[in-house]
């Protein structure tokens, strides 16, 4: 038994067994229930000013760490949010992770980020697992099917980054709406044959840009033809190439940043110039695609803003009545950025 010696301080002693302090060893230490530990901890001006400044120094004497669970048991809330993304190695992510985790911590809130591995189960178990966890989650890109995720996001506050779903609040990148731009962009340079080099057979947003490409080429007259689909890597842009190679087509519009800058290198080796003999147009303005050779044309969003958007629309479903409005959708503008991979057709 520690004993409390007013008038000097108390050693830091650590727990004899070497595991983490609980209310209980409080509450033998200063000789009061472990319920009275509780208040003091959770709610002091329940509890008696000497009480309470013996259970705050004997807290401190044991290094005592509140269980995060325990607390959320008896307030409801985590204090923490789940931010899930598909692949936490594709820099599209890097902004988009810094705005959900500034906008967090200003909140008073913890980030709990889970790269799902681009996988529909690995998602599922972990939205599961966060239930128990986590206030709400921000879930970007989504693999689970439509009805998957509204199940989920019935269950626990929820926001998605680039899904749609009925009655699940969202933040959308409107990529779609940049994909006429970058058409009309190519077809000023001459270029009557694109391809559009798909993403994941899964991805919501690989299909809705499509739509907008093929609509867009359909009023023009342009041809476009669908490859892929191909992982959103860049090692797929290898095959990604030889595949417009042997379309015979002179551009391509990518479906991320990744696979377009996977293109230029093996287009490269086979000795194909770009933009002379392909043209490329990628997608995201990744970090790093102003520095390839040549830089990527590409079209730009505010993914930061977009991440610090769906914590705003997420907080608003925890906390009601702060006020700061109900979105269910928010739109983010796209724009293309004009660099080096795309230029007029020279050869045929």
């Amino acid at each position: 038994m520690f004993a409390v010696q007013r008038g000097t301080p108390m050693a830091t002693q650590p727990m004899a067994t070497g595991r983490p302090a609980t209310i209980h060893d409080i509450a033998a230490l200063c000789g009061v229930a472990a319920s009275t530990v509780s208040r003091a901890l959770a709610n002091p001006e329940r509890v008696n000013i000497r009480t309470r400044e013996r259970i705050q120094a004997a807290a401190v004497e044991l290094n005592y760490t509140p269980n995060s669970q325990a607390k959320a048991l008896s307030s409801g809330k985590t204090g923490a949010v789940g931010v899930l993304v598909p692949d936490i190695t594709n820099p599209f992510y890097f902004d988009l992770i810094r705005g959900t985790q500034l906008q967090l911590k200003a909140a008073g809130y913890t980030q709990l980020l889970v790269d799902t591995e681009e996988s529909d189960e690995v998602e599922a178990s972990t939205l599961e697992q966060l239930r128990k966890s986590a206030d709400g989650v921000i879930v970007a890109a989504s693999r689970l099917n439509d009805e998957a995720l509204a199940a989920a996001a019935s269950r626990m506050p929820m926001v998605t980054v680039n899904r749609d779903v009925d009655g699940v609040p969202a933040v959308l990148i409107d990529t779609p709406s940049a994909m006429p731009q970058a058409l009309d962009h190519l077809i000023s340079l001459g270029h009557t044959s694109v391809a559009y080099v798909s993403g994941p057979a899964v991805s919501q947003s690989s299909a809705r840009r499509w739509t907008a490409l093929s609509e867009a080429a359909e009023e023009r007259g342009v041809d476009v033809r669908r490859l892929g689909p191909f992982a959103p890597k860049t090692q797929s842009g290898a095959a990604a190439a030889d595949a417009a190679v042997h379309s015979g087509v002179t551009a391509c519009i990518v479906f991320n940043d990744l696979i377009a800058i996977g293109m230029l290198q093996r287009l490269r080796e086979r000795g194909l110039r770009v933009p002379e003999d392909m043209s490329i147009v990628g997608c995201d303005d990744i970090f790093g695609a102003d520095f390839c050779n040549p830089p990527l044309t590409t079209m730009s969003s505010p993914i930061e803003q977009a991440g610090r958007v769906a914590v705003s629309m997420l907080l608003a479903q925890l906390n009601p009545l702060a006020g700061g409005g109900n979105r269910n959708r928010s739109v983010m503008p796209t724009h293309l950025t004009v660099r080096g991979s795309t230029g007029p057709v020279t050869s045929t």
